[in-house]
């Protein structure tokens, strides 16, 4: 059986903080709450996102493909937030920056 991980992180981006809740089996992503006070336009995109981080390993690597995926199939919009912000907050979540 997978070991679940659970952990939460909070990472001050430069225009909002985003906080990061994240369960782990094994090394991969099973469940991700995002929230913070940062701007996403349009803010259901920030679903799509969290669903777009199931089954990505939590290595800064593999998350940061994942979130430029997420970037270059949808219009949204972050003033001030970019994909490094996001893979920061989910490490730190997930127990480190690696």
């Amino acid at each position: 059986m997978e070991v679940i991980a659970l952990g939460y992180a909070e990472f001050k981006a430069p225009k909002g903080l985003i906080k990061v809740e994240v369960e782990l089996a094994g090394d991969k992503i099973s469940r991700v709450s995002i929230s913070g006070d940062f701007f996403m336009y349009p803010e259901e995109a920030l679903e799509r996102l969290e669903e777009e981080l199931i089954g990505v390993r939590a290595e800064r690597e593999s998350l940061l493909a994942a979130v430029h995926r997420f970037y270059g199939s949808t219009s949204i919009r972050t003033p001030m937030v970019e994909p490094e912000h996001w893979v920061e907050a989910i490490l730190r979540a997930s127990g480190g920056s690696q």
